[in-house]
């Protein structure tokens, strides 16, 4: 579902060049302010602890300036909000301005029904409301920030960009789960997969590194930060990823379990007696690598791995047994494989995960070299070694960009 923007209203905007990304979270406001001229950041921010007396705002200019920092209460979002418009204009990018083209919104569930970058209208937003059940923590304050900016510039255009929308051209063969279809229909439960616009960006980029059309490459790209998602894309369309109906699916995560025996649930019911809620913040919170090892941070695993801790040994063979079978797997899926490629926070600076996750697996023609793994670079980059049948590469995400592109095509086209 997309709306066309040919009132007259878009069509005065044709001369603003600039589009403010807006990732707002339950408790806390991601912001960057981008020239679209030349895909430049102009500003970027985090306002975190919304609600709560210690609130945070961290304001950064990126063409000369210092960053800035302001604490004390800041009540809700609309309040994060005016304080983001404050420090921009007190840089001279005031919201008021008449280049700013729109305002894009990262917003984490669109379902089937969007597929692509939408303007934001009451129909779209009750459509985003109605998705609540399947995303209770994300879309809430997704759509709290939309309300917000609404408020601040109810002239102009608001888009949303859907982490789901990439994953939309998955078969339904791959998107069904094998349950009741009557049930599954009514409660609207299927494979949706998450971090689509990281995956869409790196994809691409990726056909770029290898200088190939996008039509032409298959790619696994493997997201791994705290949260981790792992997708096969051929020629530049997805035809399966890790996480399902919700996040909690697939590779292991930071705090989340990954794929588990669905059983496990009835099992801490009956046996443990724990509530739904209670196995709710079992998985999501307190299980991957914290409920393995105790930490979250890749790095201090590695620290401990290398002291020879044997909790955090087991907790980073776990993690790395999961990425093998989805590198495997996904393999299997595309019959042909181009590259695979790493990015995100933990698959952009970690060479011994890249190292680990590919070990054994020359057969699929995969190997790193190590010299080129372990350069630490914010560009695109190959770590295979020369002739090597499948590229690995190492390619930054970046999620904002992404949004912001999209905003600006969809209000300028």
């Amino acid at each position: 579902m997309t709306t066309d923007p040919t009132s007259e209203g878009f069509r005065s905007m044709n001369d603003a060049h600039r589009v403010l990304v807006l990732n707002s979270g339950s408790s806390s406001v991601k912001y960057q302010l981008l020239d679209m001229r030349d895909r430049s950041r102009l500003a970027t921010g985090l306002v975190e602890r919304i609600g709560e007396s210690s609130s945070r705002l961290v304001h950064t200019p990126l063409k000369g300036g210092e960053p800035r920092e302001r604490t004390g209460r800041i009540a809700d979002h609309s309040q994060a909000l005016e304080a983001a418009a404050d420090e921009l204009a007190a840089d001279g990018l005031g919201l008021d301005s008449p280049e700013l083209a729109a305002i894009g919104h990262r917003v984490v569930h669109g379902g089937l029904k969007f597929s692509q970058p939408t303007v934001i209208t009451d129909e779209v937003l009750k459509e985003i409301e109605r998705l609540v059940p399947v995303a209770p923590l994300h879309n809430p304050a997704n759509i709290t920030g939309i309300r917000t900016a609404q408020a601040l510039r109810p002239d102009l255009p608001q888009v949303a960009v859907f982490d789901t929308a990439f994953h939309t051209t998955i078969p339904e063969y791959a998107a069904r789960y094998a349950i009741d279809v009557e049930t599954a229909d009514a409660h609207r439960i299927r494979r949706y997969g998450f971090h689509g616009t990281s995956h869409a960006y790196v994809s691409r980029r990726t056909a770029e590194l290898l200088g190939r059309p996008v039509s032409d490459v298959n790619v696994i790209v493997l997201h791994l930060g705290n949260g981790a998602s792992a997708s096969a894309v051929a020629g530049g369309r997805c035809v399966e990823t890790s996480m399902g109906l919700t996040p909690l699916e697939g590779l292991v995560m930071g705090t989340r379990s990954g794929d588990i025996d669905p059983a496990v649930t009835f099992h801490l019911k009956r046996v443990a007696g724990m509530s739904a809620d209670e196995i709710d913040v079992l998985l999501n919170k307190k299980s991957g690598l914290v409920g393995l090892c105790g930490d979250n941070d890749m790095r201090e695993i590695r620290r401990r791995v290398d002291e020879g801790d044997e909790r955090a040994t087991l907790a980073f063979d776990i993690y790395i047994h999961r990425l093998k079978k989805y590198i495997g797997a996904y393999s299997a899926v595309l019959g042909r494989v181009d590259a695979v490629v790493f990015t995100a926070g933990v698959g952009e600076n970690s060479a011994p995960v890249r190292e680990a996750a590919l070990a054994g697996l020359e057969g699929f023609g995969l190997a790193v070299d190590a010299g080129r793994n372990a350069v630490r670079s914010g560009e695109p980059r190959l770590v295979s070694p020369d002739g090597a049948r499948v590229a690995v590469a190492v390619v930054p995400t970046d999620e904002e960009l992404e949004i912001a592109g999209q905003t600006f095509d969809l209000v300028h086209n």
